[in-house]
């Protein structure tokens, strides 16, 4: 299985909350294990850590992380680095190789990333070669490089758990002593 985390650059509390979580969440349900943040933002940690324990798994948030210090480690611990950004070769061009990758960190900026993130990966892969969502750049990537389709994948030791429903939510919420189905339709 792979190990997949996402380290998070340039974080700017007052501007990219929604997305950084929305980066969190998304890199969650497509099958990371954590996130790193390389900002310092204590509040967003604990809403993304909050959502793990609701919905299930054990994805972790590590908050102000000193992201040249955790590619270095990462390197050293064997593991390979993929920068996602508009400038790198073409996802399709790179995703073979990065599917075979045991241990995978993919790194996603927000405000200008430092060059040296550029020669510290061993991919810089971009999702398209115009403007677009870090968000959909993670989701799109985790995507295509997942041995397993992460879509189905099922969080089962969450206090809430989602049952596909063709119509209207349909909600088991765990923390009551008898399991009981939450149903609603709108």
């Amino acid at each position: 299985m792979q190990q997949i985390v996402i380290l998070r650059l340039g974080h700017r509390p007052v501007r990219d909350k929604r997305i950084t979580t929305h980066v969190g969440l998304t890199a969650r349900a497509f099958g990371a294990e954590g996130m790193l943040l390389a900002s310092d933002d204590p509040k967003l940690t604990e809403n993304i850590r909050d959502v793990a324990k609701r919905w299930g798994g054990n994805f972790y948030v590590t908050n102000n992380v000193n992201w040249k210090t955790e590619i270095r480690k990462w390197k050293e611990e064997g593991g390979k680095v993929c920068h996602l950004s508009m400038y790198g070769i073409n996802l399709p061009d790179a995703v073979s190789e990065i599917s075979l990758c045991e241990k995978l960190m993919v790194v996603v900026g927000a405000e200008k990333v430092p060059f040296e993130i550029y020669e510290l990966s061993d991919w810089n892969v971009a999702v398209g070669n115009q403007p677009h969502s870090e968000v959909a750049a993670v989701a799109v990537t985790l995507d295509r490089i997942a041995g397993n389709d992460p879509l189905r994948k099922e969080f089962t030791d969450g206090e809430l758990m989602i049952v596909p429903a063709e119509r209207g939510k349909k909600v088991i919420d765990n923390r009551q002593e008898e399991s009981q189905e939450m149903c609603r339709e709108e």
